[in-house]
């Protein structure tokens, strides 16, 4: 197998304000793209699964086959072992690697998922290569990666502005890269896939409750995370900036009418007839 070479840092960590956010995620409202190609016989492998929710949720949606889990944490598998346990799930399993160089052989699973992984990777296109390694000639490779550039809300604020800001700068300081979605494809080319359907998708919040809970996550993350620890530490903000921007976070939250919207790239790579991936 090749070496690991992942060189980034995970920004958010799994402080419980952003575990309430990935607790959230299902197959359905952030996989869509991805189920009509679904066979009840599939293997499948969800890179970066983290809690593990949408980890059962196409779990269940293959009772024939079989889903593997994969993280780099291993205290976040107890947490996806226990909702697959919940769920009375027995056709899923859970394992720690990583992306850039993923412990299967050639040729393993008919798809290997990702969901907001490629934005947190010191490179994205090995990590594509390897994806396509271990996925079947005919099976699928599908990603999908949120934009944070093209992220858009009202009302607009000061403090929301910063926001947008300091994420990015911090996130690319760690060695990722935010504006993910807009660069999906560009990186499955460099990986040597030709069959690919790119889309995109959206979240949005704006009723009371999705607002409260969307502002409350990130006003909660931007304080207390390892965000906020490797905003402070890199000397990209203050504590006291910091909660400047946590207090625009509730602020946004308490207005009727508060809208936010969070646009993804989503891509579904195929190749029938595959030749050896480029080195590299």
């Amino acid at each position: 197998m090749p070496e690991a070479r992942e060189t980034a840092v995970y920004t958010h960590g799994h402080h419980e304000s952003v575990l309430r956010s990935h607790t959230w995620r299902t197959a359905e409202n952030s996989s869509a793209y991805l189920l009509g190609v679904l066979k009840p016989h599939m293997r499948i492998l969800d890179i970066g699964c983290g809690p593990g929710t949408i980890t059962a949720g196409l779990a269940a949606l293959v009772p024939g086959g079989h889903v593997t889990g994969l993280d780099r944490e291993p205290g976040v598998l107890e947490q996806a072992r226990a909702v697959a346990a919940e769920r009375g799930l027995v056709n899923v399993g859970f394992t720690t690697g990583d992306v850039h160089a993923l412990d299967f052989p050639d040729d393993t699973f008919c798809v290997v998922h990702a969901h907001q992984v490629l934005q947190h990777v010191g490179d994205p296109v090995r990590a594509l290569r390897e994806m396509r390694r271990v996925t079947r000639p005919g099976g699928y490779v599908a990603v999908r990666d949120s934009d944070y550039a093209a992220m858009t809300w009202y009302p607009g604020s000061a403090g929301m502005d910063h926001w947008l800001d300091l994420y990015r700068r911090v996130a690319r300081a760690n060695g990722g890269e935010p504006d993910a979605g807009r660069r999906l494809k560009s990186w499955a080319l460099a990986a040597g896939f030709t069959d690919i359907t790119a889309t995109s998708g959206t979240w949005t919040f704006s009723t009371a409750g999705e607002r409260s809970w969307w502002s409350g996550l990130w006003a909660d993350r931007t304080v207390a995370s390892a965000y906020a620890e490797r905003a402070v530490q890199g000397g990209h903000a203050t504590r006291e900036q910091l909660r400047e921007v946590s207090a625009a976070w509730r602020e946004w939250g308490a207005r009727e009418d508060g809208w936010f919207s969070v646009l993804h790239g989503e891509l579904l790579c195929r190749e029938e007839h595959r030749t050896p991936p480029v080195a590299g």
